[in-house]
């Protein structure tokens, strides 16, 4: 795990590389370099250690014969078989780590060898032969990379805050509709003006620092003997046993859900080895709704672990939050993220590495919006006919959702349901070309939510969060091989409901687990803002503040909830967090 920066053109200078370095310290602090690999071009690097700690792998790495260096961000899980071939191949190696093996599989492979990675992983390859850099974002964007470029200059880093500091960007008010809607910037771009997000799956071959194009890194094709539980299983015994795998501490985030008991479960079958285990405990009143805590003890007596339960309430919540948000890079709009930091707050006591099941429910139809789109596809034709007479009727907060959300157009009906409300059809525009239409219908949303909702919200507070903390997270339902295996999958009952890793707890006896309802990972913030008390009180009065100095660029909708945040406790909870979030961020950043 490191940051990774790279300025090429106007400015490039030791100043400024140590610039970006400095903002992304927590990302590697175990050790840091900076070098001009050429005039006008300066590379830094900032090293967290997790696999073979000892110097002989710092970066920058350099090849043997001095003509092309390696900094990267990740891991890559099968380096020891890239590593097999390359010997085979006469390729000499002085130590054991992935990244010698990283840096000479691309000088003999180049871009085309970025196919047969598996792993996650930002990198950049600097080859001078030809005075060009190789810039890449492994398939799932596990790994974040951003980048500013003009004709005068090309700047790449691991955090959009370095870049925006460097070249003193402004805030992109622009961004805040999709941020209230869709809790993210649009795909692509952050909340910086000029700063963009690297795609993940992209590549370049970058000649000259002002012009580049993109490709994509392709899947390859699953080895799996069969589509089938048994092949899924194989694969997930397989994954568990590499990702789980470092040469520092491993512990995992254990929720008490279906998707890491079930990673857990498989590694402890294996090694018999318990491992660190962090679940949060909300205060005792809210336990019968926000069960994380209780579910877990009931785990680890089956499959034991060294569990810690981290305690959150609304007093720890303020002692906490200024420095949570101080950390993070820009907000997604997701009250995990601060469970998230208050784990790895604890975590990086113990451990190096965290192993999150990040990625289950985009893959394998874990989210209550994919149940609703199902019935959606099954039933459009008398739900859009009876439409306006349903919410005529004295509805839920859900099924109110679910109707309002309903319209002719299948991928814009999904986006609804993604959304925190329905969103225009401008928004919508803005996603079209993302929705695959070789795919089945109810296939093409869980892919929408594998490049959506994954890499914008659970992957980018995954990565911001724990680096924050100086820990590596992983997830092994992201794989390369689990992605290329579920790519390949036509049958859809097998992709609704996380059906084979429900089936797989039940026949490791933990059909308390497999049954139990998803709920998703967040504060219980419905029920403190009804409290009216000092929580309600802070979160509106920023708010407001927020929204007096900046409500004019707000859309509508958020305009009006950031002027009357009382009236959304009941059913904009979740909107009145995010705006907070923002806020709060806006304001120590003086935007």
């Amino acid at each position: 795990m490191c940051g990774i920066h790279l300025i090429w053109g106007k400015g490039a200078n030791l100043t400024s590389i140590k610039s970006l370095m400095a903002e992304s310290h927590d990302r590697g602090p175990d050790q840091e370099a900076a070098m001009s690999p050429w005039p006008g071009m300066w590379v830094g690097v900032n090293r967290l250690k997790i696999l073979h700690p000892g110097p002989d792998a710092d970066q920058p790495f350099w090849s043997n014969d001095g003509k092309s260096m390696l900094i990267w961000n990740g891991e890559i899980y099968n380096y020891k078989s890239l590593r097999s071939l390359l010997t085979k191949m006469g390729n000499e190696f002085a130590t054991d780590c992935d990244t010698e093996v990283l840096m000479n599989w691309i000088r003999v492979f180049g871009a085309k060898g970025l196919e047969k990675l598996e792993g996650m992983f930002a990198l950049i390859y600097v080859d001078l032969k030809d005075s060009s850099i190789l810039v890449a974002r492994d398939k799932s964007g596990e790994k974040p990379l951003y980048y500013s470029q003009n004709q005068d200059r090309l700047i790449l880093s691991s955090e959009a805050k370095g870049i925006a500091k460097l070249t003193k960007a402004k805030f992109d008010k622009a961004q805040m509709e999709n941020y209230f809607f869709l809790r993210a910037p649009l795909p692509g771009k952050t909340f910086y003006k000029g700063i963009k997000e690297w795609k993940a799956s992209r590549y370049s071959h970058i000649l000259q620092h002002s012009t580049f194009r993109w490709d994509n890194i392709p899947l390859p094709k699953t080895k799996a003997q069969g589509l089938n539980k048994e092949a899924f299983s194989g694969i997930l015994k397989e994954v568990v046993a590499t990702q789980f795998h470092a040469d520092v501490p491993v512990g995992i985030m254990l929720s008490g859900g279906a998707d890491s008991s079930l990673l857990y479960t498989s590694w402890y079958h294996q090694t018999g080895t318990p491992l660190p285990a962090y679940t949060i405990q909300v205060e005792k009143k809210y336990r019968s709704k926000y069960a994380d805590g209780d579910a877990a003890i009931e785990l680890v007596k089956k499959v034991p672990a060294e569990h810690l339960l981290i305690p959150v309430d609304q007093k720890i919540f303020w002692e906490n939050w200024e420095r949570f948000v101080q950390s993070i890079d820009f907000p997604i709009g997701d009250s995990a993220g601060f469970l998230t930091w208050m784990i790895g707050k604890e975590a990086k006591k113990e451990v190096k590495v965290l192993i999150s099941g990040a990625g289950a429910d985009e893959l394998w139809g874990g989210y209550k919006r994919h149940e609703a789109y199902d019935f959606y596809l099954q039933n459009h034709a008398w739900l859009l006919k009876l439409k306006p007479f349903l919410q005529s009727l004295p509805l839920g907060r859900s099924f109110a959702k679910f109707i309002k959300a309903l319209d002719q157009n299948k991928e814009k009906t999904f986006l609804n349901f993604s959304a925190l409300g329905p969103i225009t059809d401008d928004l919508a525009s803005d996603y079209e070309r993302i929705f695959n239409s070789k795919l089945s219908p109810y296939k093409t949303v869980l892919d929408f939510d594998r490049q959506m909702y994954l890499v914008q919200d659970v992957l980018k507070i995954q990565d911001q969060i724990l680096m924050s903390h100086s820990l590596e997270g992983r997830s092994p339902y992201l794989d390369t091989k689990m992605l290329s295996f579920w790519s390949e999958i036509q049958d859809e009952t097998v992709l609704k409901k996380k059906r084979w890793i429900k089936e797989l707890l039940d026949e490791s006896g933990l059909n308390s687990i497999s049954k139990r309802e998803k709920f998703g990972f967040g504060l219980p913030l419905e029920e403190w803002f009804a409290e009216d008390g000092e929580f309600s009180k802070r979160v509106f009065a920023s708010i407001k503040a927020f929204e007096s100095k900046h409500g004019t660029a707000f859309p509508e909708e958020m305009r009006q909830l950031s002027r009357y945040p009382e009236s959304g406790i009941k059913h904009h909870f979740l909107e009145l967090y995010n705006l907070f979030l923002l806020a709060e961020w806006v304001q120590l950043h003086q935007l």
